[in-house]
């Protein structure tokens, strides 16, 4: 709707337009402060301006009515306009909210250490990133989807460490000493008991088996995290190996050197992050000559800006803010530009049940597994409520209310909406498009209402892409299920005069619930 009306607009002032809405909804669909703008080209006050511009406008047939007020347009759409827009939509469903963007972006996320099953942190993450490739495939972006395996460096050395002492105390029954630092939890028991099934007992003799156990437990662990994954609808194109990666070092570390990037001090190489905003220049190899977690980084995205893509986007968990500005000065001196990598940070998920903190899981030792979650609640409000929230804010909820049959429940109230629909529709012993060809006329001002948002989707799934904010989308289909709600506890349908317009009123408010929670990764309930 908004481009169709932005076209409109264009055709007469050849220039870019800002639409926006007003905040009182009886002034119209959209309102313009086009005439603000343009006071001083046309040496008027913008009021002049305005009134001058809706004479014009008013003979566009796709508005009903078009105002100047204090220098704002304001422009209601007319019923002949939604209702042919309706008719499209109901006809063309797939291509609801289409679009063709011509723009490849490698989009990265979770990339959560290969060393035990995935905690709710990660799922923010994870489903924050689902769901941004699924709307921006919608809106025709080129995304791949990949997850940079950190399977180089201590943690997977101490992976395979914690099961070899595991093994050694539980199987072969022997006095350990444990390291300050070690990975605890039942499913470190679980992959030892597994380890002397697949090596024998005698793994567990020797501390020069230890690699051995870190490569096999790493590889489990990647399959672990795959299934968590797969449970909530969520697929990579692409894993991507730091350990592999670094076989490149030499040749990045080359590169920095030759583009003044480093210099050595106290037996370290440091990269120049300063000379890019960085607070203070960073070790990239240690005194040992071992690289550091940052030349993990550095590598990868060297490795990133050689392939084909327009933008990259990282999504990082709020502990990684530091990483921006290191990372980003490593991409400088390696000669790419910074700008094309978007980093998202997410910030931390609190969860409660029954108002007390949920308990951690004994499998994973000190934290929340993301799949006793998904057990509890299911895997639609998971995402729902995960993407409810901007994501660089902290999130706390309670799991209890995720289980409840009322509006306080926001996935149950949209999915009810949605089944309420279908209900309404088996009564009149209708099917959907047996409606679809109704004539939109003389609506009362409710039914006009809940038309135009029924088919703003396309405009708020762009709008939440674009500003990275999808709880745009979460907001709007709780607002679309409680005005439909509302309407239908307000006005008769079935066997009134008007039941075939409130009938195809009432698809294309499902059509937009059904797209919107698809969009999301759910998929809309027919049936309560």
């Amino acid at each position: 709707m908004k481009k169709r009306v932005l076209s409109t607009l264009y055709k007469h002032l050849k220039k870019p337009i800002v639409l926006e809405k007003p905040k009182d909804k009886k002034l119209g669909h959209f309102a313009t402060p086009i005439a603000f703008s343009l006071a001083k080209e046309f040496k008027k006050s913008p009021v002049l301006i305005a009134d001058e511009l809706a004479k014009i406008f008013k003979d566009e047939d796709i508005f009903e009515s078009v105002q100047a007020i204090k220098g704002f347009i304001n422009f209601k759409l007319s019923e002949d306009f939604l209702d042919e827009y309706a008719t499209w939509a109901l006809k063309n469903e797939e291509k609801f909210g289409q679009d063709s963007k011509d723009e490849k972006i490698l989009l990265e996320f979770v990339s959560a250490n290969p060393t035990g099953p995935l905690h709710i942190g990660h799922a923010r993450g994870a489903i924050i990133g689902d769901v941004l490739s699924r709307i921006g495939t919608h809106l025709g972006y080129k995304i791949t989807k990949e997850y940079y395996v950190n399977d180089a460096g201590n943690q997977i050395y101490l992976l395979g460490l914690s099961i070899f002492l595991v093994g050694k105390e539980k199987i072969l029954k022997e006095d350990v000493k444990w390291p300050d630092e070690y990975y605890r939890g039942e499913y470190i028991l679980d992959l030892a008991k597994e380890a002397s099934e697949v090596f024998g007992k005698e793994i567990f003799t020797d501390k020069s088996f230890v690699p051995k156990l870190s490569d096999w437990a790493k590889d489990k662990m990647i399959e672990l995290i795959k299934k968590d994954l797969k449970n909530v609808d969520i697929e990579f194109d692409n894993f991507v190996s730091e350990k592999e990666l670094y076989k490149n070092w030499p040749k990045v570390l080359n590169t920095l050197e030759e583009n003044g990037a480093i210099y050595k001090k106290d037996d370290k190489i440091w990269l120049k992050s300063t000379k890019f905003g960085d607070e203070k220049d960073r070790v990239v190899v240690r005194e040992d000559g071992r690289p550091t977690y940052l030349a993990g980084d550095i590598i990868y995205h060297y490795e990133k800006f050689r392939r084909d893509y327009d933008r990259f986007i990282n999504i990082w968990g709020a502990d990684h803010h530091g990483y921006i500005a290191r990372v980003k000065a490593a991409i400088k001196f390696l000669g790419f530009n910074p700008d094309r990598l978007e980093i998202i940070l997410t910030q931390m998920v609190s969860l409660l049940k029954g108002g007390e903190p949920y308990k951690m899981s004994k499998r994973a030792g000190n934290f929340i597994l993301m799949s006793d979650v998904v057990e509890d609640i299911g895997k639609d409000a998971l995402r729902f409520i995960f993407l409810s929230k901007k994501a660089d804010t902290h999130l706390e909820f309670d799991v209890d209310l995720l289980k409840k049959e009322d509006s306080s429940n926001p996935i149950y109230y949209i999915n009810y909406a949605h089944a309420r629909i279908n209900s309404v529709f088996e009564k009149a012993g209708k099917k959907f498009e047996d409606v679809w060809d109704v004539k939109l006329k003389d609506l009362n001002e409710d039914a006009k209402n809940l038309l135009f948002i029924s088919l703003l989707l396309p405009e708020i799934i762009e709008d939440a892409f674009e500003k990275r904010e999808l709880q745009k989308v979460t907001d709007y289909l709780k607002s679309l299920a409680s005005e439909f709600h509302k309407f239908y506890n307000e006005h008769k349908v079935i066997g009134s005069n008007e039941e075939d317009k409130l009938l195809k009123l009432f698809s294309a408010v499902g059509l937009s619930i059904r797209v919107g929670l698809r969009l999301l990764g759910i998929e809309a309930k027919r049936r309560m």
